[in-house]
């Protein structure tokens, strides 16, 4: 199974992405008119998870971005539990990690988060339970991006939401001040370290692909797995917010080159600069048995499951060798685990290697600029 297979190709979706950035570069000039000329759109931040503009003592950040159809799982397991949880506490935080730790790439920390929730049916929100999940846990989960949630929108949108389905979604507006806090891909040097802060599992993306690898089991996503939890608990483990570990690395001084929200694309993000380097990796954490099972049952290749899913990895940090031990130490405070992976070497093209299975990714497989 490939993940283009079921419906999701990049290979599709991104030429459009980069003709909307086209498109959106060439309306740039419109910011000028605002405050005598205050602000303007800071260009290298086009192709980058976080779109910033630039102000005289600050760059004022914005990200818009979905959950996919994790909340699917959810309703799955709410209906096999019989009403006991419903995991939407978890794909509240999902939603928010989703775009927040886009936001902190750049070195923007989230100021106000605002929920879209589109149904099919408003009857979806008589269940008090899921919406009363839904409600706490992105509460919960503003509150790990120490920011606010601010507004949002619920519209009912018959004929294209499903009923008994929703389409959850949101946007954050934040800031990076003082200037010198930017981080950007012009920083990047060889020889740089890349920090891997580990993931919680699948976080949000692939659910397309592990769904319909559900489809073809006999318990579906009851299914057990090696470490005697079931297919769908493994799958609805809650994403990592990483804006602590961002923002008391910077508040400690740490010399962030560069960030990296492990994504879409899977470990081929760690190419995202521009710059021709190679991201040569030595060392990989242990995937959960989540990717395992799923790679296994799928009888999906190393490189469809590295190419696409985490992995293990959930975020990169890329800094001088010296800040390495600093990134850990501050890793760890904020309960999350952190592995010295690889260097950054000068070339002539872009590639990530991941020595440790044998893989290769040649630049033109991100085509996300």
């Amino acid at each position: 199974m490939t993940y283009a297979g079921v419906g999701v190709d990049y290979d599709a979706m991104d030429p459009f992405k980069c003709s909307c950035q086209l498109a959106g570069l060439a309306t740039a000039g419109n910011i000028a008119r605002i405050a005598g000329g205050e602000f303007q759109e800071f260009e290298p931040s086009r192709g980058e998870s976080a779109y910033l503009i630039e102000a005289r003592k600050s760059y004022v950040a914005f990200v818009i971005e979905g959950l996919g159809t994790k909340n699917l799982v959810a309703d799955a397991m709410y209906e096999f539990n019989s009403g006991r949880d419903s995991y939407y506490d978890h794909i509240a935080q999902d939603t928010v990690a989703m775009i927040v730790n886009d936001m902190i790439t750049m070195g923007a920390l989230p100021l106000s988060v605002a929920m879209h929730l589109a149904v099919g049916d408003s009857k979806w929100f008589e269940d008090e339970k899921r919406s009363g999940d839904l409600i706490n846990g992105w509460k919960t989960a503003c509150d790990l991006s120490r920011c606010t949630w601010g507004c949002g929108e619920t519209p009912t949108l018959r004929d294209v939401i499903i009923p008994g389905t929703v389409e959850l979604s949101g946007a954050a507006i934040g800031f990076v001040k003082p200037k010198d806090r930017l981080v950007q891909p012009r920083n990047i040097v060889a020889g740089d370290a890349i920090v891997i802060i580990g993931s919680s599992g699948i976080h949000a993306n692939g659910l397309t692909l592990a769904r319909e690898i559900a489809r073809g089991l006999d318990y579906g996503f009851l299914t057990e797995l090696s470490d005697g939890r079931n297919f769908g608990d493994a799958l609805l483990d809650a994403t990592h917010i990483y804006v602590g570990l961002v923002e008391d690395c910077l508040n400690r001084g740490v010399n962030i080159h560069y960030l990296v929200n492990i994504t879409g694309h899977g470990w081929r993000k760690l190419m995202r600069a521009p710059q021709p380097f190679h991201y040569v990796i030595t060392t990989v954490p242990e995937p959960q048995p989540v990717f395992r099972f799923i790679q296994e049952q799928g009888n999906v290749q190393m490189s469809e499951m590295y190419g696409n899913f985490n992995m293990g990895a959930g975020f990169a940090v890329y800094v001088p060798e010296g800040d390495v031990a600093a990134v850990i130490a501050v890793a760890t405070e904020n309960n999350l685990t952190a592995l010295n992976a690889g260097t950054i070497v000068e070339a002539e093209d872009k590639k990530v290697i991941i020595n440790p299975v044998g893989l290769e990714y040649a630049g033109e497989t991100l085509a996300v600029r």
